[in-house]
């Protein structure tokens, strides 16, 4: 399968040049828009507050619940209050937008482009087949006069679901073209989504839009951000912005004239490569897995560790068989990194705070390899301290994340797993746990009682493996 990269010619420059008639403060002249108050907006209402911080209830529609402070914009509708859309004070036309944004279980809001032009956000955690409605999806356009079933046109769902949890911060850039009118007021060029990124991947390019979606404001030259206030529980920060420039108008992305070799999963699926972690090392005896679900991981074979796992298509192996090769394979979808660097899952420790071993070392770690059960799923296996290690991982049945089943079969006196790392872990309480805001981490068993533990300005979850140990990875 062949990716095709549209370059944008001359008509970009003109675009670029061209009449767009604005007026009153620009957002694009300002590098955020600040949270330390609610200035920024026109009048708004009262389901919007700030606050320090945010975590959604994953057991309840729409339900957030907040910390007092400052830095994050919330929307908390009601029964009684459904809400109103929020609209910023100043206007704007070319725009990069970068944000990060969290929505409730169940939660439905939006991005409206000078008011008019609407970018989808939706808890669409599980959902395999993306549509215009769905979370980065851009929304349709619509006409009462036509016949049921044909109101809604010239949607379009982003090429693939890279939706995180509920409750879990996502991060949107947005490198968009305003209209452009001339002196009569007659519009000369559409306005444009030249691209648009969720979670690291891009999810549109160079989408022109014909006309406002719905429920959008008539398309003008300039117009304010608003965003969806009267549909569910939303949370943003970290809003930037900044002006287009060339590059990014005329710019080839991909960077490689090679056609890409994209492997899919629509049954089971491993691949072996190298992998590279994001922001660390290379691993070289790594294996990857797929799954119909969308959700996928891979696995270091020299560690026992489940190193980092991604939702949304598999595995781009270009790298690796595009000419002479370098042996690596990457994933296609967003990722989700649970350690920076390759070390052992399980250790012998003095006490849950002693230092980590960097690597087996010490440990007579072997390892067996792996057995395949009949819907071709790994089970994976190894020697560690004269155990027989049974590390079992599989995707839940409705995509939520990975359940794995750790076991050993004698008793090892002190035997501690590192299940997560990162800037910060919190108990959620009744066995659920929040890693560096980016993945839940949950017990089978409540009563189990991990150490979160400081290690070098970084936080650690480790627990003491009496013989199994089962819980669960939502992201």
């Amino acid at each position: 399968m062949k990716l095709n990269y549209l370059r944008l010619g001359t008509t970009a420059f003109v675009w670029l040049l061209g009449t767009a008639i604005v007026s009153g403060q620009q957002l694009a002249d300002q590098p955020e828009i600040n949270l330390n108050d609610l200035a920024s907006f026109k009048t708004p209402g009262q389901t919007w507050t700030l606050a320090g911080g945010v975590v959604a209830n994953l057991n309840e529609q729409n339900a957030l619940t907040f910390t007092k402070g400052t830095g994050v914009l919330v929307n908390l509708p009601t029964k009684k209050n459904n809400g109103s859309d929020l609209f910023t004070v100043g206007t704007h036309g070319d725009l990069v937008l970068e944000l990060d944004y969290l929505l409730a279980k169940g939660a439905n809001s939006g991005i409206y482009f000078q008011g008019a032009y609407e970018l989808q956000l939706e808890d669409s955690w599980t959902k395999t087949t993306p549509l215009a409605s769905t979370n980065g999806g851009i929304y349709e356009r619509w006409d009462d006069s036509k016949p049921e079933g044909q109101k809604g046109f010239e949607g379009y769902a982003p090429r693939q679901n890279v939706s995180k949890a509920p409750g879990v911060w996502q991060h949107l850039k947005v490198v968009f073209l305003a209209p452009r009118f001339d002196a009569a007021g007659n519009k000369t060029a559409n306005a444009k989504f030249v691209t648009v990124e969720l979670n690291g991947v891009q999810i549109h390019d160079n989408v022109q839009l014909f006309g406002s979606t719905r429920g959008g404001a008539k398309e003008s030259a300039s117009g304010p951000l608003r965003l969806q206030g009267d549909h569910g529980a939303v949370a943003f920060k970290n809003i930037k912005i900044s002006k287009l420039n060339n590059e990014q108008l005329n710019s080839r992305r991909g960077g490689s004239d090679a056609d890409p070799i994209l492997i899919e999963a629509p049954v089971n699926t491993m691949i072996r490569s190298f992998v590279d972690i994001s922001g660390g090392p290379r691993v070289v005896h790594a294996i990857s897995i797929g799954s119909p679900q969308k959700v996928h991981y891979a696995y270091d074979l020299d560690n026992g560790l489940l190193f980092h796992a991604w939702r949304g298509d598999f595995v781009d192996a270009t790298p690796m068989w595009d000419g002479r090769g370098n042996g690596s394979s990457r994933p296609r979808g967003t990722v989700t990194t649970f350690f920076k660097k390759p070390a052992p899952t399980l250790a012998k420790l003095a006490d849950a705070n002693a230092a980590w071993p960097a690597d087996t070392t010490g440990t007579s770690f072997r390892t067996k390899g792996y057995t395949v059960d009949t819907q071709d799923r790994p089970t994976f296996q190894y020697n560690v301290y004269g155990a027989k290690v049974t590390d079992q991982i599989r995707v839940t049945e409705s995509g939520e994340g990975l359940i794995r089943s750790i076991s050993t079969d004698k008793p090892v006196d002190n035997l501690y797993a590192l299940l997560a790392e990162g800037s910060n872990i919190e108990d959620l309480g009744k066995g659920l746990y929040l890693i560096n805001g980016q993945s839940y981490l949950k017990f089978e068993d409540p009563k189990t009682k991990p150490v979160i533990r400081e290690v070098n300005g970084k936080k650690e979850l480790v627990v003491l493996l009496r013989g199994q140990l089962n819980y669960s990875i939502l992201f």
